[in-house]
């Protein structure tokens, strides 16, 4: 019932977000024959002017349906911001005033000019939007709607990919794209995989290696058993966290918001006092047309934009705008061990039976309740047994933090760490296992020990330089919090330079570990998304890595690492410390050129219809400092 609540809520959001897009285009259009009139009464008025300079009457009354077409839409807008109380409507505040003092005044050509040039950059403005948003319909596209489903009897059917459901199987052939997340089962090709990671290199897959919905099968052709339906696939997740971030804004927009609620009334009151001291109405529609906060408004969502562009061409989706607030401060790293500082592909490195139990035995024991589970452990004695398990047909789940069990047919098979052995009442027996270097893994069966399983699992080959680069920004602790033996860990910490270690942790452990360490550090936490779902949630900032294939990635993590690669996290670290610096030089950069040109307009130096123009240039002037984000390194 949650996953058909679920699917309705997106399909909800989507609606909403097309008939938000609707509404821009009919809004654009709108604008863009509203300036069309406007200027067709402007010009048919100074002709008019020029060939009957004695007849004032006719031109004051096409100069007045040009201002009603074009000021009204402005007007319109400025009551529902004042109604509102919505401060991005200051904008259209200020210009209707100022188009009622130019008409009554007897500047009416100024009192089209003016929001025919305002709604000119209005237009360029919305429709950049409307391009991003662009982008992203381009990027939905990419999802191949159907599938060569694959029957029983070997035969194909072209079938909707919507269509398509978990344990099937469909071929891909070369150059097509992949409709679904699931596994190879049979063949072997190169996966172009940039939609979701942005790396450049295309990913070798062969039998029991994962592929996604987005990405292209470029030279083998494949069979893959679907694993997820085409709803819930990476890249629909994907696309809806992108659409979600179009409205992600940086919290220092509260400081614009108080700003904008002192700068209209202040901006009324020092145009009304120049209107009074000088006695020129011109000079005071200058200040009011000048002061368009045009740049105040793009202070912090342009610098927030450049940022998520930045961020997602290195495979790297932000959720949350703690981006950031809070990533800004953090002084402390928590890590996961398996997948996270280490590549996650466990391989058998020690086979070790109890006396009297061959090794054939112990791993086919252990394959009973490995083949059921796609954890890195469970696929290592998978790719090493090869065989037939010892038990079919045993109903298996997954013990958080423990291990497996799979039960069946008067059989109880477990497989996981010594201390859930103990506490079922199995006596492993010996301790020889626990001083390996690497996972030990225990096998049971109806409470007999067999043996144990040792694995290996290298460090990923960033992970030193990223965690020394952390430590070059300021970062004062390095943390990790595993559910590892202790000795396996450690050989991992002093490879990497992690400094502190806390190991055997279930997740509600590792919980109240990042719990204390919360109450004095800021405290960003990284790890798989799947059993580190609860410290993700915790930490001031989660990271997930290996999002890719992860619903509970995205869902509990503020930052999603779609490429496994640890150096975004100090990326993602400098980024939001020079988005932070640029959104607040931004706002002294809109202020003092809006302050500028207002005491220009104050002595005369600049009129209403320059001023017109020459507002555009604190807005200009945001989004070209607000573009150095892009070139964070």
């Amino acid at each position: 019932m949650e996953n058909i609540d679920q699917i309705g809520k997106n399909s909800l959001e989507a609606l909403s977000r097309d008939n938000l897009t609707e509404r821009n285009k009919r809004r654009l259009g709108r604008e863009i024959f509203s300036g069309a009139v406007a200027l067709i009464c402007l010009v048919t008025g100074l002709i008019f002017s020029l060939v009957y300079p004695d007849k004032d009457v006719v031109p004051a009354l096409i100069y007045t349906v040009g201002v009603l077409v074009e000021g009204i839409p402005v007007a319109v807008a400025a009551v529902k911001g004042i109604l509102t109380k919505d401060l991005t409507n200051a904008m259209e505040i200020l210009v209707t005033i100022a188009i009622i003092a130019c008409y009554f005044t007897g500047s009416l050509q100024l009192a089209i000019l003016i929001p025919l040039i305002l709604n000119l950059a209005h237009f360029f403005e919305e429709r950049s939007i409307m391009g991003g948003r662009d982008v992203i319909e381009g990027l939905r596209q990419m999802q191949q709607d159907t599938a060569v489903l694959l029957s029983e009897d070997g035969s194909e059917q072209k079938v909707e990919a919507k269509a398509l459901k978990k344990g099937q199987l469909i071929l891909v052939k070369p150059g097509a794209g992949i409709p679904i997340d699931g596994v190879v089962v049979e063949g072997e090709t190169n996966i172009d995989q940039k939609s979701l990671t942005g790396e450049p290199q295309p990913a070798h897959a062969a039998a029991g290696d994962s592929v996604f919905a987005g990405t292209v099968n470029l030279d083998g052709q494949i069979t893959v058993r679907v694993e997820k339906e085409y709803v819930d696939t990476s890249f629909a997740n994907i696309l809806n966290l992108l659409e979600k971030s179009e409205g992600i804004a940086a919290p220092e927009s509260r400081l614009i918001d108080q700003f904008m609620r002192y700068y209209i009334p202040l901006i009324l009151a020092l145009a009304a006092g120049v209107a009074l001291v000088t006695r020129d109405v011109s000079k005071a529609i200058a200040i009011l047309v000048v002061s368009c906060p045009c740049g105040q408004m793009l202070v912090s969502s342009a610098p927030m934009i450049a940022a998520l562009s930045a961020a997602t061409k290195r495979g790297i989706l932000i959720k949350n705008s703690k981006f950031i607030e809070e990533m800004t401060a953090v002084d402390t790293v928590v890590f996961d061990k398996t997948g996270t500082v280490t590549e996650g592909k466990m391989t058998l490195s020690g086979v070790l039976p109890a006396a009297g139990v061959s090794g054939e035995e112990l791993l086919a024991v252990a394959m009973s309740v490995a083949s059921a589970s796609t954890h890195p452990i469970s696929r290592a004695v998978m790719i090493v047994g090869g065989g037939a398990a010892y038990e079919k047909g045993l109903s298996v789940k997954e013990i958080s933090g423990k291990g497996m069990e799979g039960t069946g047919n008067g059989v109880r098979v477990l497989f996981g760490n010594r201390e859930w052995m103990i506490s079922e009442g199995v006596t492993p027996p010996d301790e020889s296992a626990e001083g390996a270097v690497g996972s030990v893994s225990y096998v049971a069966k109806n409470g007999e020990c067999l043996g144990a399983l040792v694995f290996s699992d290298q460090p990923r080959a960033e992970a030193k330089g990223a965690i020394d680069e952390l430590r070059a920004l300021g970062v004062e602790h390095t943390v990790m919090l595993t559910g590892d033996r202790e000795a396996a860990a450690r050989h991992v910490c002093d490879e990497v330079g992690v400094e502190t270690l806390y190991a055997k942790l279930l997740p509600e452990e590792k919980l109240s570990h990042l719990k204390a360490l919360k109450e004095n550090h800021c405290v960003l936490a990284v790890g798989d998304g799947i059993n580190d779902a609860l410290a993700l949630k915790e930490a001031h900032v989660g990271i997930a890595m290996g999002a890719m294939g992860s619903d509970l990635a995205i869902q509990s993590a503020d930052i999603a690492l779609m490429n496994n690669n640890l150096e975004n996290i100090p990326f993602s670290l400098r980024l939001a410390r020079r988005t932070k610096r640029i959104i607040y030089q931004n706002l002294g950069l809109s202020i003092g050129i809006s302050a500028f040109m207002i005491g220009l307009s104050s002595v005369g130096v600049i009129s209403a219809l320059a001023g017109s123009v020459l507002h555009n240039f604190g807005a200009f002037a945001v989004l070209i400092n607000s573009s150095r984000i892009l070139k964070t390194k």
